[in-house]
């Protein structure tokens, strides 16, 4: 069973004890929490699709830890001009284990 779903502005495709990372939001380590965007659920070979979202269906998740992604590098060069720069950036995720897909 897996069941697809939406946290801020990006989906995720879950299963049972699967770990995800997500951008931040305001959860503390090792509490619950319940996600409730579900857009798809696949049991077996049953489909159930949302219009946009099932109304029955929630994933229970843990809250693991609060990471940083791996670092993007931007560059900008003009050549010729003695002029360039470079900035970095490292997303702030916060990973997820899904605990159980329940629909009802």
């Amino acid at each position: 069973m897996y069941a697809i779903i939406e946290v801020g502005a990006k989906q995720y495709s879950v299963e049972k004890g699967g770990i995800i990372d997500v951008e931040k939001f305001s959860a503390e380590e090792g509490k619950d929490i319940v996600l409730d965007k579900v857009l798809l659920v696949s049991k077996d070979k049953d489909v159930e699709v949302g219009q946009p979202y099932l109304k029955k269906a929630h994933i229970e998740a843990t809250v693991l830890k609060a990471v940083k992604s791996k670092k993007s590098v931007s560059f900008k060069y003009r050549r010729r001009k003695s002029s360039h720069w470079t900035k970095g950036h490292r997303q702030h995720l916060v990973r997820l284990k899904i605990k159980e897909i329940v629909l009802a």
